[in-house]
């Protein structure tokens, strides 16, 4: 078994180094040019990259430790069950063991919610990963089209590279593009925003049409708190009158009792 799985990776190996020895050839005769770079490489380099991937990082970290913990306290209930179970009764016995199942079927939920295929990883990644990971292809495909590169290819990615000249790598002048577009991205978000505020200065219209929404907001508000206030007026005053009334009503039959008593012992009196 061993055997045939060695043999069939020396056969791949051999039928890729063959065919991209034919490629080179190929690439040679009819001068195709060839670049490659190292993804690894750059990725590291960028600041985004890894500003995205230590959030990563520590959101799983942060599952993980949920899932351990929530882990643990099923194998405690499982053992807690376990030593008791010849001193508890049949009910409580299955009170325990649907506890540990849903326990469990939480356990699988979260598990699927947070490393499932379309889970908070997963989304969490493409969120954060992949807008880096666009920059970069975009900047590759814009250097291979300026510079008419026929392939590049990816040095630590599976794609093996039996060979690799270093005045073909163009992983520099990708992470060059990327920068060279961030600081013209940044010029011009600076130049929005300074032009934005200058306006805003200018604009007597814009304030007044702001401090004219603040104030309305501000006598909505109070507005609100005066409403408030006079429904917890009148509730109290209606506490109020129930507990008049109830005193009221209570005196009246604590005097109807007392003259029922004076009246009776009057009576025996005669």
């Amino acid at each position: 078994m061993i055997f045939s799985k060695y043999s069939n990776m020396k056969l791949k190996f051999c039928t890729f180094a063959f065919i991209l020895c034919i490629s080179l050839v190929s690439a040679q005769r009819n001068a195709q040019r060839i670049a490659y770079i190292d993804m690894d490489y750059i990725l590291k380099s960028v600041p985004e990259y890894l500003d995205a991937q230590n959030t990563l990082d520590a959101k799983v970290t942060k599952w993980r430790s949920e899932l351990d913990k929530l882990t643990r306290y099923i194998e405690k209930l499982k053992t807690d069950l376990e030593n008791e179970k010849a001193i508890l009764t049949q009910d409580i016995i299955q009170e325990k063991e649907d506890e540990i199942t849903l326990k469990q079927e939480e356990l699988r939920r979260l598990e699927s919610l947070y490393f499932g295929p379309n889970g908070d990883m997963f989304l969490l990644r493409k969120q954060l990963v992949k807008p880096v990971q666009d920059q970069v292809y975009n900047a590759i495909q814009n250097i291979a089209s300026r510079r008419k590169y026929d392939f590049v290819f990816d040095k630590s990615s599976d794609f093996v590279m039996l060979y690799s000249n270093k005045k073909h790598d163009i992983s520099d002048l990708v992470l060059n593009t990327i920068v060279r577009d961030r600081k013209v991205k940044e010029r011009k978000k600076k130049k929005a925003e300074g032009g934005g505020a200058k306006k805003k200065e200018l604009s007597e219209a814009q304030k007044n049409a702001i401090a004219a929404k603040e104030a309305a907001i501000k006598k909505k508000e109070a507005d609100r708190a005066a409403r408030k206030k006079k429904i917890e007026d009148a509730r109290k005053k209606r506490l109020a009158d129930i507990k008049a009334k109830r005193e009221l009503l209570k005196k009246k039959k604590e005097d109807a009792k007392k003259k029922k008593e004076e009246n009776k012992k009057e009576q025996d009196n005669n």
